[in-house]
């Protein structure tokens, strides 16, 4: 007994409690605070789970991760929930789906879904980009090159002077060729003087175009760039050259041209275009590509036109960019028929039989032999064609840049047909958006540059100056997507009406997939690589023999009435002696 008393004794504890506390406790409270008990007797009631804080916390939780895990099983986070799939058009529920089911109509779900799901699979592959294979721009200059600026930006005696022509993107062209001769021949460049185009009558000079002060600041540490010549060479005499023969080294620039310039003072170079070899030292081929690709930046009333219209277009999702050759010129110079109707077809014979100087080459060829070659630009209904073949979406937006087509909007009806969202810069553009640059086909020409260059997809219907620009501007900001039609070998293909459309194109697809601007290993030695057109050869090919600018083919007169300026009379005609005039009309510093 008094063993089992003690055995109890140590199972207790005990606490040290103030004397007052003991007098105001009665005997039954006292033997409570003595005794723990190690689980209580008594099971909790289910009304104390629900009055505890941390249930309703852990329910809080657990609902919010199932609202979280099943945001990210639908993959569409982003997108207004509705109860009814395919209901949401770019966020806006469609009213008459909701009406028929309060009305207790039964839409069926499963048999909209799955075309929807092969529509998007359809779009991401078109719109799909490149993979760059980690290849990007490089202007990185070599040491030797480094210390040759130092002299070269302290001369004071050497300028060179430059006249372009042309349309703006044969006038960008030029400029770039500009500045590495002027860095060649060690010499300050006047900003280039833009000839007055006699076709389109646009008299935009360079800073009209391009923001001069970019200009400058940008190739600050490659060639010194003057608005002017100095009052020290106004007297002076200048060597003019306007017969320069086609991809000359720089070897031949400096043994024909420096040792004239350094007598005189001045060199006045006039028709660069394919002048100076695409085949340069590493450190001129950077420089060609610093001038093209970011010296020569547009004017900001170009840049915010171009953008704003980039911004709207976007705002309806991916868009694709078309370079259209359509024009009525395209036509006679290229030797082919737009093929509208045989009365087109007429006028644009009789156009070529009246000015047979306009068809650029090949005059013996046939309309139909120029066309199995590719040399043909592709008509509204070729582009249509190979676009649905590639895999465009009948509900892609497309932005169309260049002239009016021959034809007016019927030349355009198989595109618009096919592609009802087709916009130009006109259906783009606000009223009054477009009055500042009306009559200046340079800066029009710009603004489609701009909106071309942005796009999620480009491709040009014939090969020229602008689609080659276009091209190795999307290139050099990381091969952009951009197709480039394989015309000589999907032609036929194209005169086959019995080819089902399925196999037709799988085949135009296959002849495409490695012209979609992706980057290409050089495994050849061929000469003639362009690098500001990525690929493009600097010598004229078959593809491209219709593509002389027409103002190429005018002669300019030999004096005109312009204002009896210095700087007009460069623009306008051919200088004999600049001199002469140099002495009574100054160029301003």
């Amino acid at each position: 007994m008094y063993s089992n008393t003690i055995k109890k004794m140590k199972k207790q504890s005990y606490i040290s409690v103030p004397s007052q506390l003991i007098n105001s406790l009665s005997s039954a409270s006292l033997q409570s605070l003595l005794t723990s008990p190690i689980k209580s007797s008594s099971k909790p009631s289910r009304l104390n789970l629900f009055k505890n804080p941390r249930f309703y916390l852990s329910f809080i939780l657990l609902f919010g991760l199932l609202e979280i895990f099943k945001m990210w099983y639908n993959l569409e986070p982003l997108v207004p929930f509705s109860p009814y799939p395919c209901s949401i058009s770019s966020g806006i529920l469609f009213s008459h789906q909701e009406s028929s089911v309060s009305e207790g109509k039964f839409i069926s779900q499963l048999s909209v879904r799955p075309k929807v799901e092969e529509s998007d699979q359809e779009m991401s592959e078109f719109w799909k980009k490149n993979d760059g294979l980690g290849y990007g721009s490089c202007l990185d200059f070599s040491r030797d090159y480094k210390q040759e600026s130092s002299r070269i930006l302290k001369d004071r005696k050497n300028y060179l002077v430059v006249v372009v022509s042309g349309g703006i993107n044969q006038q960008r062209n030029q400029i770039v060729d500009a500045v590495v001769i002027a860095r060649i021949l060690g010499a300050a460049l006047v900003v280039p003087i833009l000839q007055v185009n006699v076709i389109w009558g646009d008299e935009s000079e360079f800073c009209d175009i391009f923001d001069l002060q970019h200009f400058k600041g940008v190739l600050g540490d490659d060639v010194r760039i003057v608005t002017s010549l100095p009052s020290t060479h106004l007297m002076s005499r200048p060597v003019e050259e306007k017969n320069t023969p086609l991809h000359v080294s720089p070897q031949w620039i400096r043994a024909r041209y420096l040792r004239r310039m350094r007598r005189e003072g001045v060199l006045l170079l006039r028709g660069l275009d394919s002048r100076l070899s695409k085949d340069l030292p590493g450190d001129l081929q950077k420089l060609r590509c610093k001038v093209a690709f970011h010296a020569l930046k547009f004017a900001p009333s170009i840049l915010h036109l171009g953008d704003k219209l980039t911004e709207r277009i976007r705002s309806k999702g991916p868009y694709l960019a078309l370079h259209l050759r359509l024009e009525k010129d395209v036509w006679v110079r290229t030797g082919c028929l737009p093929g509208l109707s045989h009365a087109y077809n007429e006028i644009i014979r009789d156009e070529r039989k009246q000015h047979p100087k306009l068809l650029t080459s090949r005059s013996t060829m046939s309309y139909h032999e120029r066309k199995l070659a590719g040399l043909c630009p592709l008509n509204a209904l070729d582009v249509t064609r190979l676009l649905k073949a590639l895999g465009a979406p009948k509900t892609a937006q497309i932005f169309w840049a260049g002239g009016t087509p021959f034809g007016g909007e019927r030349a355009l009806l198989p595109l618009t047909k096919e592609f009802p969202h087709l916009y130009n810069k006109e259906d783009l553009a606000l009223p009054g958006e477009l009055e500042p640059f009306a009559k200046k086909a340079s800066m029009m020409a710009a603004v489609d540059y701009i909106v071309s260059v942005n796009s999620d997809v480009f491709m040009p219907s014939h090969g020229g100056n602008m689609g080659h620009a276009i091209q190795g501007s999307r290139a050099y900001a990381g091969h952009k997507k951009t197709i480039i039609p394989n015309k000589r070998q999907m032609v036929p293909y194209f005169l086959n009406s019995s080819i089902p459309e399925e196999d037709f194109s799988r085949i135009i697809v296959e002849l495409h997939r490695d012209s979609l601007g992706q980057p290409k290993l050089k495994t050849s030695s061929k000469a003639g690589r362009d690098v500001t057109k990525y690929g493009k050869d600097g010598k004229t090919n078959e593809e491209d023999e219709g593509d002389v600018d027409a103002s190429d083919l005018v002669h300019f007169p030999s004096s005109e009435n312009e204002p009896n300026l210095l700087y007009k009379l460069i623009r306008h005609v051919n200088l004999q002696h600049v001199a002469y005039v140099s002495r009574v009309y100054l160029f301003m510093d």
